[in-house]
């Protein structure tokens, strides 16, 4: 009787010992699946979409520190590697500046502005008018 009992048992059993069907196994997606690769092509742009978003969000509140929005580079001239002539505007005045590696110099202070800032992108005049004065200056 005994011997009849043991296969009956291991048929019932939670665990299924003896049973033939059992789940079916995981599949792992193909990862050169069409669905795989649109799945990572979305996540891949959201996370770009974000960090777009959020450096234009903190462009937009001024929330970093050194920036004003009364203080404005109008204009910048090259004058070798690594010196520069900029154009500063400050409020209503603007200040040229002589910046080299370590150090920055006021060369000129103007009360009224010599180039406005909607023509900031019109560098050839402000190399011009630097020009001009870099000409009247006493040697």
């Amino acid at each position: 009787m005994m011997k009849h009992l043991f296969p009956l048992v291991l048929l019932i059993s939670p665990y299924g010992w003896g049973s033939e069907t059992s789940a079916p196994a995981y599949q792992r997606p193909d990862p050169f699946s069409f669905e795989s690769i649109m799945q990572l092509l979305m996540g891949l742009g959201l996370v770009l979409g974000t960090i777009v978003v959020m450096a234009w969000l903190l462009r937009k509140v001024s929330v970093l520190p050194g920036q004003h929005r009364q203080l404005k580079v109008v204009a910048a001239l090259s004058l070798g590697q690594k010196e520069r002539a900029v154009l500063v505007q400050v409020g209503e005045e603007q200040l040229l500046l002589g910046v080299a590696q370590g150090q920055v110099t006021l060369l000129k202070h103007y009360d009224q502005p010599i180039i406005s800032p909607e023509q900031s992108g019109a560098n050839s005049a402000f190399a011009q008018k630097l020009s001009q004065y870099i000409k009247k200056r006493p040697s």
